[in-house]
């Protein structure tokens, strides 16, 4: 070999062992909770109006369906009931539960490396949902879930770098009591991941139940206290503008269990909602603000999501279009209005519409995922493994997420500009008689791990290589990699003593 060729082999070598080097997470091109922000749809003046528009909605539409309990809850606070039996709130008492109201709020995970650090455009991506369905990618086809499935989904997920919590994705289906079904939806996120967990209940009669077994996962009451590490997705609405009388009161009492609360708003423009985008908003930030009204009033400053959720359909037939460049739209506008009232907030974002990992899902989880990192969503719920428009999530579909979620928290990270980086002295070492390219550079190789996101399943490859390597297929990767997760330890597991005395106390189906 020449010295120039001996000198290129060097480099290329160099290079692949900079890449190969593992990352300190400080040397990490994107973590969770990177300031988003950048992408505005709104303009000052459009979030006026729709505050506005929410302030006017509260005072003269009003809420219905409150139980008696939140009822005397905010009549107390300075709510109106009419005589329809509808609760309206003047908009001085929805200024008086903002400036209650905590701007910023941790979601503390069971180890504290994986905490969340909510407020201003910390971005965060995440599962969610109440899919019914697993798809099966080899024999693209659907059957139910189980617990089984929704365990293994949070195992994938703390083998996950950029899936940053596990918001409860699927029901086990096969578990026919609503209390056990709870129950165990808990324990079996809860023994995969020690990420923060999300989760809901079906009845007010399971939360004490559900945080007697977190008390003892904590190893006591006061450490749960102390750090709870689940929070409550409460659908507290029944869109268009009414309460829903058993998860306020599942609510009431998490908050007394002191359990983190995500207020969410899910109504469905053009049918639950109105059809325009900004009147979908509307309606979602009106119900939110009188959600916030509600758990400032029994326990100022709880930790609360600001949860402006709405959906969006396909006016053709009226389904579900969670992949839509609409939706991607709606979820941006609502991370503004978040940030518009100081709020911690989180929506919907990565829906597919597509049964199947292909291209259709592809374009669908990448554009609404990067759009609601870009306006600074704090949490983005449902930004990975979802299909068939939440019909169907996907563990294969979840793992691809993973390397998409990457690229999309580069993206939220921006350009640096700085002396260093628009790189004059590397320009003038490697023109004025240097070697004619930078692939050899200290600036290069210095930033080649830390400027720069190496997805671990795309395939990069040229065409040659690609035939050397047998052809690589994405989703057969996705299949390896999924069940090499799937059975790797997990630091979540429990102390043998305190699994048993779970399972002596409560009846698990995880076996």
């Amino acid at each position: 070999m020449t010295d120039t060729q001996n000198r290129r082999a060097g480099g290329r070598a160099a290079r692949k062992a900079a890449r190969a080097a593992p990352l300190t997470d400080a040397m990490r091109p994107v973590r969770p909770g990177m300031q988003g922000g950048t992408y505005k749809p709104l303009t000052q003046l459009d979030m006026e109006r729709i505050n506005e528009a929410a302030l006017i909605a509260l005072e003269e539409i009003g809420l219905a369906d409150a139980p008696q309990s939140g009822i005397d809850i905010m009549v107390g606070a300075g709510a109106i009931l009419g005589e329809d039996g509808r609760l309206r709130y003047p908009r001085a008492l929805i200024q008086d539960m903002l400036a209650k109201a905590n701007r910023e709020i941790t979601l503390n995970a069971r180890n504290p490396k994986y905490d969340l650090h909510l407020g201003e455009k910390k971005v965060h991506y995440g599962t969610a949902g109440a899919a019914v369905h697993m798809v099966d990618v080899q024999t693209r086809s659907y059957r139910e879930s189980t617990v089984r499935d929704l365990h293994n989904a949070a195992r994938i997920v703390e083998h996950l770098n950029n899936i940053h919590f596990v918001q409860r994705p699927m029901v086990c289906r096969d578990i026919f009591d609503n209390r056990e079904m709870d129950l165990n939806t808990i324990y079996a996120c809860a023994t995969g991941t020690e990420k923060h967990i999300g989760t809901s209940f079906t009845e007010p009669d399971f939360v004490d139940d559900a945080l007697e077994m977190l008390h003892m996962i904590a190893g006591g009451e006061d450490k749960w206290r102390e750090r709870p590490f689940v929070s409550n997705s409460n659908c507290f609405v029944v869109p268009p503008m009414k309460f829903a009388t058993e998860s306020c009161q599942v609510m009431e009492k998490c908050i007394a269990g002191d359990m983190p609360v995500l207020l969410l708003s899910a109504g469905q423009a053009g049918a639950t909602a109105p059809a325009p985008i900004a009147g979908a908003i509307v309606q979602a930030v009106a119900e939110c603000l009188a959600g916030l009204v509600y758990v400032n009033a029994i326990k100022p400053g709880h930790p609360v999501i600001f949860g402006t959720w709405p959906f969006v359909s396909d006016l053709r037939t009226g389904a579900m279009s969670g992949g839509s460049g609409e939706q991607a739209l709606l979820t941006a506008g609502c991370a503004q209005m978040h940030q518009y009232y100081g709020l911690p907030g989180g929506a919907a974002a990565g829906i597919a519409d597509a049964k199947l990992p292909d291209m259709q899902a592809g374009w669908e989880q990448a554009m609404s995922n990067v759009m609601a990192g870009l306006t600074g969503l704090n949490m983005v719920y449902e930004a990975a493994g979802m299909h068939a428009s939440l019909l169907g999530f996907c563990h294969e579909s979840l793992i691809l997420a993973d390397d998409l979620l990457g690229q999309a928290m580069r993206c939220v990270r921006g350009i640096e500009v700085s002396e260093d980086t628009v790189g004059l002295d590397t320009m003038r070492a490697t023109c004025l008689g240097g070697p004619g390219h930078y692939l050899g550079s200290d600036q290069t190789l210095s930033l080649m791990q830390t400027e720069y996101v190496y997805p671990i399943l795309a395939d990069r490859n040229s065409p040659k290589e690609w035939q050397e390597k047998n052809r690589p297929d994405l989703i057969e990767q996705a299949v390896v990699r999924k069940e090499a997760l799937i059975v790797a330890p997990t630091p979540a597991a429990l102390p043998p003593e305190v699994d048993a005395q779970i399972r002596q106390r409560f009846k698990i189906h995880l076996n």
